[in-house]
Formats: C-alpha cells, sequence, structure tokens
C-alpha cells in the first residue's frame, strides 16, 4: 500500500489515482514549470529550489508495476516543474530502487540533487551500504550523504568526511526526526564540520525556532525539513476545515501549500521535502515554491489559525 502526498493511506486517495498522471500535469500552471524560489547552501552557495521530494513510504512499492509506475510519473513531473533535491535512505525499503529507475527512465541524473542516507549501526558497514545505495540510484556520486537519525554518527561521519575530501560525496551532514535528539544535534552542529542537517518542521512542531534554527544561521548549515505534514496527520486534520480567505494574500491556493509556505518562509530553511504518489498534489507541493512568503505576522496568524481548528 502506497500513500499519498499526505502521508495518508491509499483507502483516501488511491496510489491507482496517480496513474492519471499524464492527464493531470496537463493542467499544470504555467509557474509550475520553472523550479520557483531558490535558496543557498551556507556551506557553498550552491542554489536549490525550496521544495524537494521525500521518499518515506510512499516510494516503498516493492515489484508492483502500478505503484512503480505511479512513482515514476511523480519523479517525471517533479524535474518538469524545476525540482530538483530527491532524498531516500536504506531504511525506506524498496524507494531507492524506484528512484534508480525513475533517474534512468527519465535521464535525470544530470538534474536531480541525490540526498542519500548511510543507516547501519556498524561503522564498518557504512561504506558497503552506501556504495549498495548508490547502485540502486545508478548515480556516479551522492550530492548529499547524511547519518540517518543519528545512528552511529561519530563512525559514519568520519567515512563521509573522508569521502568528501576524496571527492566522492560534494556535501555530508545528519539526520533527525519527530523533535527526537535536539540537544545532540546542537552538540554535533558546533563540533563537527557538516553542511547539512535534516529536522522535522511544522506549523504545530515548532522546537528548532528556538535554537536549532539561529545556530545552523551561525554555523552557516543547511536545514532539509521532513514531515511538513506530520506524515499526513496534520494535513487531514485541517483539511476538514475551510481554508482561510487570508491564505490568498500569499498566493496559497489549498491548505498543503500554505503550510509549506509557512516553513520555507523561515530564511535558514534550505529544502523541504514532501512525499507522494499524486502528480496532482505534486503540483500542489510545486506551487508553494512561487509567490509571495508569509512574514512574521502572518506566520503567527497561520499559527493561531490552525492551532484554533
Amino acid at each position: 500500500m502506497g500513500l499519498d502526498l499526505y502521508g495518508n493511506p491509499v483507502s483516501r486517495r488511491t496510489v491507482l489515482a496517480g496513474l492519471t498522471g499524464t492527464a493531470a500535469m496537463a493542467t499544470l500552471p504555467a509557474f509550475c514549470q520553472t523550479a520557483g524560489v531558490t535558496r543557498e547552501i551556507p556551506s557553498s552557495g550552491e542554489k536549490l529550489p525550496v521544495i524537494g521530494l521525500g521518499s518515506w513510504i510512499t516510494f516503498n512499492v516493492g515489484n508492483d508495476p502500478r505503484g512503480r509506475a505511479a512513482s515514476i510519473a511523480v519523479m517525471r513531473e517533479f524535474f518538469r516543474a524545476g525540482g530538483r533535491m530527491v532524498d531516500s535512505s536504506p531504511m525506506y525499503g524498496s524507494s531507492q530502487g524506484v528512484i534508480g529507475e525513475g533517474l534512468k527512465s527519465l535521464d535525470a541524473k544530470q538534474q536531480v540533487f541525490s540526498a542519500e542516507k548511510v543507516w547501519t549501526s556498524s561503522g564498518r558497514g557504512g561504506p558497503p551500504q552506501i556504495e549498495a545505495t548508490r547502485q540502486h540510484w545508478g548515480v556516479e556520486k551522492f550530492d548529499l550523504l547524511q547519518v540517518h537519525n543519528l545512528l552511529g554518527w561519530e563512525a559514519h561521519l568520519d567515512t563521509l568526511r573522508v569521502m568528501k575530501a576524496e571527492g566522492r560525496v560534494r556535501y555530508i551532514g545528519i539526520t533527525t526526526s519527530e523533535g527526537r535528539r535536539h540537544e545532540e544535534i546542537e552538540r554535533i552542529m558546533r563540533s563537527q564540520p557538516i553542511d547539512f542537517i535534516q529536522v522535522s518542521y511544522n506549523v504545530l512542531d515548532r522546537e528548532i525556532e528556538q535554537r536549532i534554527l539561529p545556530l545552523a544561521r551561525e554555523r552557516k548549515i543547511g536545514v532539509i525539513v521532513n514531515r511538513p505534514f506530520r506524515q499526513g496527520d496534520l494535513i487531514q486534520a485541517v483539511e476538514r476545515h475551510p481554508l482561510p480567505g487570508w491564505a490568498a494574500e500569499i498566493g496559497a491556493q489549498n491548505w498543503a501549500q500554505l503550510l509549506l509556505k509557512f516553513i520555507i518562509a523561515q530564511p535558514e530553511v534550505t529544502c523541504v521535502i514532501p512525499a507522494t504518489t499524486r502528480t496532482q498534489h505534486l503540483a500542489e507541493n510545486m506551487g508553494a515554491g512561487h509567490g509571495t512568503l508569509p512574514d512574521a505576522n502572518l506566520r503567527r496568524r497561520i499559527v493561531s489559525h490552525v492551532e484554533g481548528l
């Protein structure tokens, strides 16, 4: 079973509907043919579109041909819309192979900003796992390698630093999710030469605003945001209510765009990585990277409104 853009099970929006992707993209707004807002990677100045693509659960479809076709359709329209960062992990089942198949069939290896992870408690196990992952993707090297959920981070960061020095990866980083281990994240940010962190952040989970984001700005570390919709719980809750009229002030046409604009309005956020099996929802996501972003006052209004629902 797959999940839709918002992390909801197929009983809510079926994966089969994703196979209508070609028709859906025929109605893509013209602005979605460009990347929209970009942010500089602090350690290099390289620019990335602020809306990326996650693969947790959504691309873990095994050998199901319909599921794989839906996932590749999402990738096709992501790249058409100017997207670059695709994020995955060995933890994500068949997602890596699906991404590799998509990159090959779409001839997109030059466009993708490949963000992967190492996820094993064994320091020795890191290099062979990374190599197996690279073969799944079919890329020459990764743009970004991250230590997934800080598992064995000391040994793995040593490996990643060597790889970076040898030119076998461009950027390195660490990840966590669901608000866990922020104090340890801070210690690593202060003591280790990393390019990126990946953390959870959304309109209800805002702990990183207090210390993590200011520290990222100080240390010139890029920030990737996961769980922008709380794996579907948040979007499912707000969609029971009408979109507030004032969302039009920033061009948000749906709840997904309002919630994503809230996130990318933080200047320290380099990229947010929602996941989807639906091209229609991919278009909604990419639309969040265009137009006006909320200022501090409007962000507070968004928080107050969502918390009051």
